[in-house]
């Protein structure tokens, strides 16, 4: 499948499908969370001054941490270590950078950092899904060759018919985005309930989907780092799901 990722020039000036994938994102996710954030009664304006600051602390971490663990290529030509228009953010990174530049954010402004993270989390998840189609036209995050009788929803990419991963990892961060809508409006929740969910839910998806691509950093003879890092999220988000609840539990019992 010969797919261009250029969208249109201007000039020598080249713009990517990926890029424009990912600036609607950031747009959609940025109006959905502020939309939640006044809600709740909170001063848009800060919570806005958040996003501006995770926003870089993403790009440049999802770009640390691919060039990282891929430091045997980026070692020997140090001058593609800039050129994220030849691909290569990875997403673990991005939100692991993005969530440290946002704790320290909130905390300057003195505001509850499991609460806003529960108003992003939606917004996140709804921005992987629709950045995945980067991939798509990048052609890249795809999976092993299969049968195309068997598969018959497979595409062909760089010689042979593939498990299109980037599409199963879009299609269940859009269930996943629509089950926190409606999650979030349940009574009872505790703060961070929304956010951990949403840990817990994406890294079982990229776990399963991981191991089908055939494009990823391997971490062990078996897992990929990716998986590695999605087993590590599940575990943390469910014990903190378990003993937020149970701190909960604890405190309503008598004396």
């Amino acid at each position: 499948m010969n797919i261009n990722p250029v969208a249109f020039s201007i000039g020598p000036l080249e713009v990517r499908w990926y890029g424009i994938l990912i600036a609607g994102a950031i747009l959609i996710g940025t109006l959905l969370a502020l939309k939640e954030v006044e809600r709740h009664g909170w001063d848009p304006d800060k919570f806005l001054n958040v996003i501006i600051v995770c926003l870089p602390a993403a790009f440049v971490g999802g770009r640390l941490y691919y060039v990282i663990f891929n430091w045997d290529y980026y070692g020997k030509f140090p001058a593609e270590i800039p050129a994220t228009w030849h691909g290569g953010i990875a997403i673990h990174g991005a939100l692991i950078a993005a969530f440290l530049a946002g704790y320290f954010m909130l905390r300057y402004y003195r505001l509850s950092f499991w609460q806003a993270a529960d108003f992003a989390a939606p917004s996140v998840v709804l921005g992987q899904a629709i950045g995945r189609w980067g991939n798509f036209f990048n052609q890249e995050a795809y999976g092993y060759p299969v049968d195309p009788a068997k598969v018959p929803w497979a595409m062909y990419i760089d010689g042979a018919y593939r498990h299109p991963t980037f599409l199963y990892e879009s299609l269940w961060d859009l269930a996943v985005f629509i089950f926190l809508l409606v999650f979030r409006r349940k009574a009872r929740l505790e703060k961070g309930d929304v956010f951990l969910s949403y840990a817990f839910l994406y890294s079982l998806g990229r776990f399963f989907v991981e191991g089908l691509r055939t494009d990823s950093l391997m971490l062990t003879s078996t897992l990929r780092a990716a998986q590695v890092v999605s087993l590590v999220a599940m575990v943390a988000a469910a014990l903190l799901l378990y003993f937020h609840h149970r701190r909960k539990q604890t405190d309503a019992e008598p004396s």
